[in-house]
């Protein structure tokens, strides 16, 4: 990382050894929509970990947007509260009170132009008194429907044109419009204020460090990358399960869905990793060129009747508790057909995949939370057992856990001790929390640090974005035309059809 893409010389650091931690130069962080979920919980902790740690400049400068009547000490107060109770590091006071010095709120609506003149004034003041030398990120934890009009606000009030030899950057949460066509309109929007290397997109999922490590599974290890392919795996299964519904999100959820929630984004994410070809270097240019081929590859099955289903979670008992099914959460209208539960059928047609189905699913009020990735390799040719001797002997499979217990499964079959040949499932297991003494960073650290010092490798390009719409856009469309969504019981592992959808191809699902 040069002093031009961070605005920070450190005298300090051999740019060359990566082992040094990445440290922010001169910056503040500006946040609309604060008082949200999302920044109490994982944004403003995110921000006091990252200090704590000794990643940011001592003049960083943290500054609220909201629609609300406080002083910069009512705000420095909520982010305390914040802090206090999401945190993964320590409280030091000492951290806390530099970091506080550095904070500044502006009340106001996102078409209020007294307020954006009053952000402007702010930010040349911590210039000033901070140190910041004009370097900001605009993190807009808003709604989609408000991108166009805060992007528009920070051009109108000159805050997204950064004084010569400083950088601005826009930071934008998920989701990235609703379908195609609203995704490519809210890039030009956003695109005629920022220029695309401005523009940082949040998958948090691309943040942690087991989606990272499976650049390094693959292309760090001589064992894995030769069987990574059509020849030796039979399929691969994507999955991200939730043991909760939607809490109190009905506004946002319904609507959207789970395909559009998680599939459109953090489902495809992990299969383009997990599909890609090994990239000429671990930079944001050479990791977008192979997963763009791998979106470009992906080809939906010829019929979705068959090959996808969406369900809603039905009332039952789940960890000893009556829980209220999808239509019947406080905010849903009865007659509403959102997917709280999705699975597809996807092929990458090129010369590695060709023939190799990848399952993608994703679901709300499942039997447990759990994120994973699972190549599912082919039987052997040939078995000179008895049958009676490998009858509880299933596929070998090396499984990816996303979350939570994050590591890698390598499962495969051995013979059980005693006199005759008998070979059961076995699994070899590599768990973070065992095998390193430091803590996992939580994935918004990560990503914010990347931000400040201009790293995209982590985030969705426009690009990325349109494919991935591409290929889901279709799926939405057929479930628009056909009917409503299967009901599932709260706490199974979802609708019969998705069985259904595997057994039809001679497979079934994993049970994590």
């Amino acid at each position: 990382m040069t002093s031009e893409t961070t605005g920070w010389d450190n005298p300090l650091r051999d740019p060359r050894d990566r082992r040094l931690p990445r440290i922010a130069g001169p910056s503040g962080l500006v946040i609309f929509g604060v008082t949200g979920d999302l920044s109490r919980k994982k944004l403003m902790p995110a921000v006091y970990d990252l200090a704590n740690r000794g990643l940011l400049p001592p003049g960083f400068s943290l500054v609220g947007f909201a629609r609300r009547d406080w002083a910069d000490q009512d705000f420095a107060q909520v982010v305390h509260d914040a802090v206090r109770e999401h945190a993964r590091t320590e409280f030091r006071e000492e951290v806390w009170q530099q970091l506080s010095e550095g904070m500044r709120f502006i009340p106001g609506d996102f078409d209020d132009d007294t307020a954006f003149e009053q952000l402007r004034e702010t930010v040349d003041e911590l210039d000033t008194a901070r140190g910041t030398s004009g370097n900001y990120a605009f993190y807009l934890s808003v709604p989609p429907g408000m991108f166009p009009k805060v992007v528009r606000q920070l051009k109108k009030h000159g805050l997204a044109d950064a004084p010569e030899g400083s950088w601005r950057r826009a930071v934008i949460e998920k989701p990235f419009g609703r379908d195609l066509a609203s995704a490519r309109e809210l890039n030009a929007v956003v695109h005629d204020v920022f220029d695309p290397e401005q523009v940082f997109r949040i998958d948090h999922y691309l943040g942690k460090e087991t989606v990272q490590n499976i650049l390094a599974l693959r292309f760090a290890n001589t064992m894995f990358e030769p069987i990574w392919n059509r020849s030796f795996v039979d399929h691969v299964q994507i999955t991200m399960a939730e043991d909760i519904g939607i809490g109190g999100r009905a506004g946002y959820y319904d609507g959207i869905g789970s395909a559009r929630d998680v599939i459109q984004n953090h489902l495809l994410q992990l299969m383009a990793l997990t599909a890609m070809e090994e990239p000429a270097a671990f930079d944001a240019a050479s990791l977008l060129t192979e997963k763009l081929k791998v979106l470009k590859a992906v080809k939906l099955p010829g019929d979705l009747g068959r090959h996808t289903v969406r369900g809603q979670y039905a009332a039952a008992w789940q960890g000893g508790e009556r829980v209220p099914g999808y239509l019947d959460e406080d905010g849903i209208d009865p007659e509403s057909r959102t997917d709280t539960y999705a699975a597809v059928r996807l092929n990458v047609d090129n010369r590695r995949w060709a023939g190799v189905p990848f399952y993608l699913r994703t679901g709300k009020r499942l039997g447990r939370r759990v994120t994973e990735i699972a190549v599912v390799l082919q039987r052997a040719p040939h078995s000179p057992f008895d049958s009676t001797a490998t009858k509880e002997l299933g596929e070998n499979a090396i499984v990816i856990r996303v979350q939570p217990d994050e590591g890698v499964t390598v499962r495969f079959g051995s013979k059980v001790p005693g006199t005759s040949m008998e070979i059961r499932d076995v699994s070899m297991d590599f768990a973070y929390g065992e095998s390193f003494t430091e803590s996992s960073p939580e994935a918004y650290e990560r990503l914010i640090l990347d931000v400040l010092l201009g790293d995209a490798n982590l985030f969705p390009r426009p690009q990325e974005v349109e494919e991935s719409w591409r290929i889901l856009d279709p799926v939405e469309e057929h479930w628009d035309r056909h009917g409503r969504p299967a009901r599932y019981a709260s706490g199974s592992w979802g609708p019969e059809e998705a069985d259904e959808m595997l057994a039809r191809d001679g497979r079934s699902w994993r049970r994590p």
